[in-house]
């Protein structure tokens, strides 16, 4: 069946998205000439419009149960729509709702997880990562495996931000709500001064929300470059690719460090299951414990992937 219209569904958060590029480019590629729309949730849409893969980007505000009209009216978008397919990557309780509340007969192929779909997800025993069951869906839809993606476009000018000539880069932040990510600030000051004893200069980086972390990365190690606030995500994978390594928590930043294919080094707790959401890429890493404050600045150290 020839496919004219193609949703992909991924509301993130940032890291999910990043995780879902090579599965992204795989559909692009698999299905060349329909119109390609994401499905995201909207503190990701300049993101998502930037990624070359797409024609379209829907944002999902995510209605509560309760608000019918919401509802009805995404029910209304989706068959005014008229997607031949739907690939579901999200698969969350919400995104089976979308289908279920689809007419039977104008219900499009379905890919992933609602009961009743076209191409019900295969098995995922076994805790594979959250790429692999991407690929594992776009398998059941009759697409080859997904080979990276090309991340070329994320990239940006960097030069006036005075970075040092050799460094690392560090990711103290996460979300607010998810302090038990967050290895505490003073010791990612105590690795930059490390660090600094193997010619590396450290080179912050966080949004807004981090700033407390960055300015405790700052107290321990005042010689660190703070690029707090001061980066698109475009200009940080260009910083994470100037990098010699990076350091972070289970995070977005993290994420696009790996996958830009700097040797990235993600430290997490018992709240991170590194067998579905580890980075990748050449010289990746992770240090886990159950605490993530029990990780000491020696295990980091010698857990750092291999400096150029």
């Amino acid at each position: 069946m020839a496919h004219g219209r193609i949703l992909v569904i991924k509301h993130g958060a940032l890291g999910d998205l990043i995780q879902a590029l090579d599965a992204f480019q795989a559909l692009r590629r698999h299905h060349a000439a329909a119109e390609l729309v994401l499905m995201t949730a909207p503190p990701y849409a300049s993101f998502a419009r930037a990624i070359p893969w797409f024609d379209r980007v829907w944002l999902d505000r995510r209605p509560p149960a309760y608000d019918f009209l919401a509802w009805w009216a995404i029910r209304r978008g989706f068959l005014q729509a008229g997607f031949d397919r739907v690939y579901d990557l999200q698969c969350s309780s919400r995104t089976a709702r979308y289908f279920r509340m689809l007419p039977r007969r104008r219900r499009p192929e379905w890919v992933g997880a609602a009961p009743g779909c076209s191409h019900p997800n295969p098995d995922f025993s076994g805790s594979p990562s959250n790429r692999q069951k991407m690929a594992a869906q776009l398998r059941v839809a009759g697409l080859p495996a997904p080979g990276l993606a090309d991340l070329s476009w994320l990239h940006a000018p960097i030069d006036h931000l005075g970075l040092p000539e050799r460094f690392a880069l560090l990711i103290p932040g996460c979300s607010p709500h998810l302090p038990h990510k967050r290895w505490p600030a003073d010791r990612y000051g105590s690795l930059a001064r490390r660090l600094a004893g193997r010619g590396l200069g450290a080179v912050v980086a966080g949004t807004g929300v981090d700033r407390d972390a960055i300015d405790g990365v700052r107290a321990a190690a005042p010689g660190v470059v703070d690029l707090g606030g001061r980066t698109t995500l475009f200009e940080l994978a260009a910083v994470a690719r100037r990098a010699a390594i990076a350091v972070g928590n289970d995070t977005g930043a993290t994420f696009l460090a790996s996958a830009v294919g700097t040797p990235t080094l993600m430290l997490m707790s018992s709240h991170t299951d590194p067998l579905v959401s580890a980075p990748w890429g050449p010289g990746a890493r992770w240090l886990k414990r159950d605490a993530i404050a029990d990780i000491s600045v020696g295990d980091a150290e010698g857990a750092l992937p291999p400096v150029a």
